[in-house]
This record gives structure tokens, sequence and C-alpha cells, in this order.
């Protein structure tokens, strides 16, 4: 179990305030980034390595993971 404790949590820029989904990062703590659900903060995070989040990113700003296109 990674220990939270000192996680400093960032909404999401596109969440608008509305209370609908949304998503937290924490990207402060030592080796990894955190994940969990706005609505949910108690909830089970996830949790990725630096590298694994910069990839992820990376898929995102190409497009990777927009419906119809490979």
């Amino acid at each position: 179990m990674v220990d939270l404790t000192g996680a400093v949590w960032h909404k999401s820029t596109r969440s608008g305030g509305n209370g609908g989904d949304c998503v937290e990062v924490a990207g402060n703590l030592p080796g990894i980034v955190a994940l969990r659900d706005s609505k949910d903060p108690a909830g089970a995070p996830l949790v990725f390595s630096h590298a694994e989040w910069v990839a992820f990113l990376d898929g995102v700003r190409a497009g990777e993971f927009d419906p119809g296109v490979r």
C-alpha cells in the first residue's frame, strides 16, 4: 500500500466546477503519480510511476485514446 498522506491533489482544469465527472491528480510524491475520483476521495486511487504517467500523457496528446483513431 502506497502512503498518500502528503499528496497534494489537483482537480482537472476541465472539471468546470459543476460537480460532474472529475479526476484529481497528485504529482508531488516521490517516484509516483496518484489519480483519484474527486467524487470519492476516500476511494482507492490509481498509482503510476512517473514514466507510466508521462507515457499516458504522451498518448493523450497524440490522440491514441480518441474514439475511432488508431
